[in-house]
């Protein structure tokens, strides 16, 4: 009898916490974090199998796709979920039925969303307590995105983190980041969500996390962009409407919720909560370039497990619910997003300025409930170090809000890129641009830029790149000037137009200030390359020549060893300076290789690449 109480006393546990009601035979679809009192998370076969089960006791209601596959070879699984058997992405369009892609396990080690979504699945198709998130939506799951870092299963891979007893790791098998990779795309498994995506053309996007950083009362984090780099409706939509229901209805199911909390001063939570621009190496920031709104999901790393699984229940609940109600109104401002995306690029217009790099713009005050905590310096570190207790604290604290641009071009009517970067076109089709390709060998004088960059001194995400584009990304000056130059492009050149509703996809990706741009990630790296050199006895003859037939040079050669120190040491920069000044010099370096077009007039266009 003791074992029998012991599990009814569970399963009316369970049954609370998600408010299920009228369970046929619960016991048989209890999730396995469940069914472990949420001790453990299922592995990526248990995963599936689970998922399996709900696809075959609700056929008509449950579909599972692969999309891709792994660097291992493993299969990448996408979860459809209809009310009426409907999958067919042109006919959810068509009747205005929005889809919301629900993203699990990119950081393999954050598990939360993973068996928060198995326990909606049922909860939507077997227990039909929350059918009714079905009445409009259609709901895809990727139950498990980093299926290679999953299976990387150990109990130390998340240090910061209160359960389950073992988890998955953050990066994916070749130690990427696949949450740094959405614009680049270098990943498998990125190239396959890519394909996922653009089949789908979802109209919501959720990425599912739990946090690092500070310790506070909240279980249930959360981020909207609604800056001015997003569409206004979908801007205020989500503001006005959406963020005010997720905190009512996710605090009336008893959790903790705020927007995302990420310290101005790590070590002193009163000095306030940042905010900054959403990337498009980040899930939800590449969603901005695609016109639709995205949802960050951020459990807190130190609540426990069943908290934190039930706390994602209950926010992608009330996600779904919201979207429901306002299911015609969501999908009408997609396509009017991306309408005015295609008109804007039918021309050419001077005077936009689209934003490439933006900056907080003011400060709000946020009443913040944290835990009190006490600031030493430690003998260990030799710096301050913060020590919370499980006391509440709370106080109003400056919170940055808004966005204001640093960096901004007027965006042209098309780019080319010349046929032999294969890798960066290569990149433009994996998003699924529509492209076009010249017929002939093509010459004209365009806009394009001289860049001056700077690397990073070490690797990052596989890549050297430019050395304000690594984590923070943040670059508030240009390093390059526009110039008008005769460009050269030979036959299969790529031209890229930008009345297309990704074509923000495009910009940020070919514009090289964009802080996820080819020319940032170092795709174009070996254009700042000196190819050809000359010994010093050729320059040391050549300089004298040149500073007596020419005494601007010499006057600009004797101001700089003045004013740069770092130059005045260097007997190869000081020689390399007159190579500079020379005809022989190297005219193509430092010189980006794509053209900003103002229109297609007299391009040689063959047909379209892709629709």
């Amino acid at each position: 009898m003791k074992p029998r109480f012991s599990f009814a006393i569970s399963f009316l546990l369970v049954t609370a916490a998600f408010g299920q009601k009228n369970i046929s035979n619960p016991a048989d679809w209890r999730t396995p974090a469940e069914i472990s009192d949420y001790r453990t998370t299922p592995r990526y076969e248990e995963t599936m199998a689970y998922v399996r089960r709900a696809a075959a006791a609700a056929p008509k209601q449950v579909k599972i796709e692969t999309f891709g596959k792994t660097g291992e070879g493993r299969d990448l699984y996408v979860v459809a979920v209809s009310k009426d058997g409907v999958f067919d992405p042109a006919a959810l369009h068509q009747a205005e039925r929005p889809i919301v892609l629900i993203q699990n396990a990119i950081h393999a080690g954050e598990m939360d969303g993973k068996d928060s979504c198995l326990a909606l699945l049922r909860d939507m198709v077997i227990t039909k307590s929350k059918a009714a998130l079905l009445d409009r939506a259609v709901v895809l799951m990727i139950p498990i995105y980093n299926a290679d870092g999953h299976e990387r299963f150990g109990q130390y891979n998340r240090i910061n983190q209160n359960g389950p007893e073992q988890m998955g790791w953050r990066t994916q098998a070749q130690n990427l980041n696949l949450n740094r990779d959405y614009l680049k795309a270098d990943a498998p498994e990125t190239r396959a969500f890519l394909k996922l995506w653009n089949k789908w053309l979802p109209d919501f996007f959720v990425d599912d996390h739990v946090t690092d950083g500070a310790d506070y009362q909240y279980d249930v984090t959360y981020t909207l962009d609604t800056g001015l780099d997003v569409d206004p409706a979908l801007a205020g939509w989500q503001h006005d409407v959406l963020a005010p229901y997720l905190e009512q209805s996710v605090t009336a199911a008893g959790h903790k919720i705020a927007p995302y909390i990420n310290l101005v001063e790590e070590t002193d939570p009163a000095k306030g909560i940042t905010n900054s621009q959403d990337m498009p190496r980040f899930s939800t920031g590449y969603m901005i370039l695609q016109n639709r709104p995205g949802m960050l999901v951020e459990l807190h790393m130190l609540k426990d497990y069943k908290t934190r699984v039930t706390g994602n229940y209950e926010i992608l609940r009330a996600l779904l619910e919201a979207i429901n109600r306002d299911a015609g109104k969501l999908v009408a401002m997609n396509r009017a997003a991306d309408a005015a995306t295609i008109a804007a690029g039918k021309q050419f217009a001077p005077g936009t300025a689209f934003p490439l790099q933006l900056t907080p713009s003011g400060t709000e005050t946020f009443h913040f409930l944290g835990y009190k905590y006490t600031r030493s310096l430690s003998e260990i570190s030799g710096a301050i170090r913060i020590e919370y207790s499980h006391e509440p604290w709370e106080q109003d604290v400056p919170r940055q809000s808004g966005l204001k641009p640093v960096l901004t071009i007027a965006p042209p009517r098309a780019y080319i890129v010349p046929a032999q970067w294969t890798q960066v076109i290569d990149v433009l089709e994996a998003h699924g641009l529509r492209l076009e390709r010249t017929a002939a060998p093509w010459s004209a004088e365009v806009e394009t830029y001289r860049c001056t960059p700077a690397w990073q001194a070490k690797p990052f995400e596989g890549r050297i790149p430019l050395a304000a584009s690594a984590e923070s990304g943040a670059r508030e000056k240009s390093m390059c000037k526009a110039v008008q130059e005769k460009l050269s492009f030979p036959v299969g050149s790529v031209v890229v137009p930008l009345d297309q509703r990704a074509a923000k996809v495009a910009i940020h990706f070919l514009e090289p200030d964009g802080p996820d741009s080819a020319v940032s990630w170092g795709f174009f790296n070996s254009i700042f390359e000196q190819k050809e050199y000359a010994e010093g006895y050729v320059l040391e003859k050549l300089a004298r020549e040149m500073m007596t037939k020419d005494p601007k040079v010499k006057q600009e050669f004797e101001a700089k060893v003045a004013s740069d120190p770092r130059f005045a040491a260097s007997p190869d920069a000081r020689l390399n300076f007159f190579y500079q000044h020379s005809p022989w010099w190297d005219q193509y370096k430092d010189r980006y290789p794509v053209g900003r077009l103002k229109s297609l007039e007299g391009v040689p266009l063959a047909q379209v690449k892709r629709e």
